[in-house]
């Protein structure tokens, strides 16, 4: 038994990228090479950036490829560090961030940066009116997820983006767990900056995607964190990865026609799931559940339980969750996500992320329930939280 419901960490790779990156694992040319070896390889390149602009609905010319969207997240905002103002710099994010933004912004505020956290509701949404107390004129970011990879609440981003789009202030979204769950038009959505990660929209991991609105005038504003060759336009050096380059191509063609049918399935399995666990379990708080959400992701704080030891005796039983983000795993302190949005520490400690994709079933749902509604009935009968 494998039931795997942990997506939001990493999906599984779609049969039609499986297949992709078995066709092209001869082509070994570089790309940059004038020969025919080499132009072949810039073909999927080339192929491959046209059907992630279409799925984005963008220009090829604002796609640059990265290694992961934790370096495009990086690569906008390391780069404020490198431009010289005549005054601080100001950033603001929210406090319910990825990791991969979150201590980012720790390190410009070590390097001279203004950050402001902005909070979130006890949805974990934030306000557009907070955003706007907190605009200086040294504001210079703004960095806003899209949706929250823990408890999968989408933010007003459109609002922000329209909000932001006469002032003199870039903005970057990181929409890592966005894409392919929830409708990502940037192009009547008027972000600056937009981070996608390969792996979590079925493709492999070791591509990721950063989207450059107004490619000539705010490529200004970028310092690329790898320096050498011209590849991606000067944005991020290195030899591209081809093959991850033609998976995340193929996995963009493949949601583009079968994303809406995925997303009706998943969020009827997920409203069905939240529905039968308030039926057969007490005592429960499903995070952010008055929110919009990911319509896979499903948050909930068991009480009086510990989330590590439900964790475990699922996995026992052949049930793969999460306690909260994978990259912030092995840390003791509670998930900053829940948290923000609750100031009881048995919420954080006490939560479960069950993160649904495109192969689960109503069947692994079935069982994950029963298994489910057994083990905690046991621990609850041996918590010392009780």
């Amino acid at each position: 038994m494998n039931i795997y419901l942990d997506n939001n960490a990493t999906t599984p790779l779609h049969p039609a990228v499986k297949k992709e990156i078995r066709k092209y694992l001869d082509y070994y040319g570089n790309p940059s090479s004038m020969h025919e070896t080499g132009r072949n390889v810039k073909n999927i390149l080339i192929k491959s950036r046209e059907k992630v602009a279409e799925f984005f609905n963008v220009n090829p010319s604002n796609i640059i490829f990265t290694s992961s969207g934790s370096e495009a997240n990086n690569t906008v905002l390391k780069s404020i560090i490198y431009k010289k103002y005549e005054f601080t710099p100001h950033v603001i994010i929210s406090n319910i961030e990825h990791p991969a933004v979150l201590n980012t912004a720790r390190f410009l505020e070590k390097n001279g940066v203004d950050v402001t956290y902005l909070p979130v509701n006890d949805d974990g949404v934030v306000s557009l009116n907070d955003l706007k107390k907190e605009i200086r004129k040294e504001t210079v970011l703004v960095s806003i997820m899209w949706a929250n990879n823990e408890i999968g609440t989408v933010q007003p981003i459109e609002e922000i983006a329209e909000f932001l789009n006469d002032k003199d202030i870039l903005f970057h979204t990181d929409a890592v767990q966005a894409a392919g769950k929830v409708t990502v038009d940037l192009n009547e959505t008027k972000v600056d900056f937009a981070s996608f990660s390969g792996h979590k929209i079925y493709a492999p991991k070791g591509v990721g995607i950063l989207y450059i609105r107004n490619f000539e005038k705010n490529r200004r504003f970028i310092t690329p964190l790898i320096h050498g060759g011209h590849q991606e336009r000067g944005i991020r050096a290195s030899t591209e990865n081809t093959i991850g380059i033609a998976a995340i191509g193929k996995t963009c063609e493949m949601l583009k026609n079968e994303m809406d049918e995925e997303v009706k399935k998943i969020k009827s399995l997920r409203d069905y799931f939240e529905k039968e666990v308030e039926k057969r379990i007490p005592e429960i708080i499903i995070n952010g559940k008055n929110s919009k959400r990911l319509p896979g992701t499903s948050n909930i704080t068991f009480k009086h339980v510990e989330g590590e030891a439900i964790l475990l005796r699922l996995d026992l039983k052949g049930i793969k969750v999460s306690t909260g983000s994978a990259c912030s795993t092995g840390s003791l302190d509670p998930s900053h996500v829940l948290t923000a949005i609750s100031k009881d520490p048995e919420v954080a400690h006490g939560s479960i992320r069950f993160s649904l994709g495109r192969e689960n079933t109503g069947e692994e749902i079935d069982y994950t329930l029963n298994v489910l509604e057994e083990e905690i009935e046991k621990l609850r009968k041996m918590s010392p939280l009780k």
